[in-house]
């Protein structure tokens, strides 16, 4: 019996240390999400919608694009398929978080916030497609803008538990 290897192999390590790093860093934010409870203001879901779940939802897609570039895929074009349509999905969650944080009152939004929880992740999700287009004819070239686009939503992900983190030590709670 032949084994099967994935076309991807000379990426699994790279996967493995991003997937990882997605993966606990999607639990460290339920714990930035429990310090939250703490303290006397009260937030609301809305908030959260807006800053918190999207920094969890990049955290997961790290983890669910290495676990599917870690599949023994028979054929390029069937992790392309499912690649794009996880860019795809990553876009149109895009929009719905800019129209979260856009009709949120709680919090006055700075350039920052808008580069990071709207520019960057659409960026990166675009970045996601544009690979899942070329993945067939420019197998190299795509992997490596799809680890780009994948270290951009992890990083965009730990700058924003981040700046989750220093509002919660910086307020003051008495409000």
């Amino acid at each position: 019996m032949q084994e099967m290897t994935s076309p991807f192999s000379s990426w699994e390590s790279f996967y493995v240390i991003v997937g990882s790093a997605g993966g606990a860093l999607t639990g460290l934010q339920f714990v930035v999400i429990a310090l939250m409870t703490e303290l006397r203001k009260q937030r609301t879901t809305a908030q959260i919608d807006a800053f918190a779940t999207p920094t969890i939802v990049h955290f997961c897609a790290v983890l669910l694009v290495s676990s599917i570039m870690s599949a023994p895929w028979h054929q390029l074009s069937s992790a392309a398929i499912t690649v794009g349509v996880f860019g795809v999905a990553g876009i149109a969650y895009t929009a719905v978080v800019m129209r979260r944080v856009s009709s949120q009152t709680g919090y006055t939004l700075v350039f920052e916030d808008w580069l990071f929880h709207t520019a960057l992740p659409f960026l990166a999700y675009a970045i996601v497609i544009a690979a899942a287009l070329t993945l067939v004819s420019h197998a190299v070239d795509a992997e490596f803008w799809l680890a780009s686009a994948m270290l951009l939503l992890l990083f965009i992900g730990i700058h924003n538990a981040w700046d989750t983190v220093t509002f919660i030590a910086t307020e003051k709670g008495d409000a």
